[in-house]
């Protein structure tokens, strides 16, 4: 059973190929916020262990109607198998997916890029956003932002060499919120297909609120496609931002998603009145399938019940906020030692916690 997000306004334009036939460039759904009616694109952000390509595959199939998908970083210039297996094409078919790279050395970016163009991919992404204590002491992700002449003189060598186009998904600084100034100064002499801005400050993590006049301040200073990403987890959140933000016409979502995993069908249908929202019961059908598609990949891809619960285990952190009431059972879940003892533990909170209403 698959939700289907193309019905009326919602509908996918024709859908552009790249040279990988297996690679659809989607441009948008239409989607209608107050009285004016914008082509709004949606991306799936990435999350390291979390949106894995099986996560992809199996949310793809299910749902759909991402118009990119973006792979957890890329650390490693001689890519280990999991990074591998991440970006081969044949674990990618039917999404426009985009690789996206960890580092602070040049060198590292243009060696991965090059492996990556080989693969047939036309973008790659660099990650000066990951707000994570290791990789910020390291000066990689976020930690990259305060050192803006060392940032500058990695992004001019990478921009002139770099065989792919290259996109910037950011923070809006370290510390304080007057370092984006400069940021943007930097960012403004390069020709990226897109930045996407998470308008938190590195310290902030995920807490607090996004500073949304720093999102307005890019729009202001940059000519480049913008993406915002941040605290997108239904359609009344969405809603708040663009009533702020009304510029912005593409949007990254990580968490709402993990939560929600149909909440772009509920962002599209508060957008239109030509897509309906499927039934509890339905709602409830294609996140079992979902559930159980993944579950089941995780145990072709990996050795023994003890890794293939970890990262079913880590998703039901994120998965428990679609029920009612669900903690008793998300205990019994975390307590399985093999995959017996946790399907009987699912299978409870499935059969016993309702899901949450649509909007809420």
């Amino acid at each position: 059973m698959r939700i289907s997000l193309n019905k009326g306004f919602g509908k996918t334009p024709d859908t552009k190929y790249n040279l990988r036939k297996h690679t659809p460039e989607c441009s948008g759904t239409l989607a209608g916020y107050g009285k004016a009616y914008i082509f709004m694109k949606y991306y799936l952000a990435p999350m390291e262990g979390l949106t894995t390509y099986n996560f992809r595959t199996n949310w793809n199939r299910c749902y759909g109607g991402m118009d990119k998908y973006f792979t957890p970083f890329i650390s490693n210039r001689h890519m280990n198998s999991r990074e591998r297996n991440d970006v081969l094409p044949e674990h990618n078919v039917g999404m426009y997916t985009v690789p996206q790279i960890l580092t602070n050395k040049a060198e590292e970016f243009l060696s991965l890029a090059a492996q990556l163009a080989g693969y047939g991919y036309h973008e790659v992404n660099l990650n000066l956003g990951c707000p994570s204590g290791t990789v910020v002491a390291r000066n990689r992700g976020a930690g990259f932002l305060g050192t803006p002449r060392e940032l500058e003189d990695f992004l001019d060598e990478i921009f002139e060499k770099c065989p792919l186009e290259i996109s910037i998904k950011t923070r809006i600084g370290m510390d304080y919120m007057d370092e984006w100034a400069p940021l943007l100064k930097i960012y403004q002499k390069f020709p990226m297909k897109e930045l996407i801005i998470h308008p938190r400050l590195q310290k902030e993590g995920y807490k607090g609120t996004p500073h949304l006049e720093a999102f307005a301040e890019a729009v202001e200073a940059l000519q480049c496609p913008l993406c915002y990403n941040g605290d997108i987890t239904s359609p009344k959140s969405l809603t708040q931002i663009l009533t702020k933000l009304p510029s912005i016409d593409t949007v990254m979502i990580g968490r709402g998603i993990l939560q929600n995993p149909g909440l772009l069908q509920e962002l599209k249908a508060a957008s239109t009145e030509s897509v309906a929202l499927p039934s509890c019961e339905e709602r409830l059908a294609v996140l079992k399938e979902f559930h159980t598609s993944l579950l089941t990949g995780y145990q072709e891809i990996m050795s023994g019940d003890t890794n293939t619960l970890y990262k079913m285990k880590d998703l039901w952190t994120f998965l428990s906020h679609s029920f009612e009431s669900p903690d008793k059972y998300v205990k019994k879940i975390r307590k399985a030692t093999d995959a017996s003892d946790y399907k009987l533990a699912v299978n409870a909170l499935f059969r016993e916690c309702a899901l949450k209403s649509e909007n809420s």
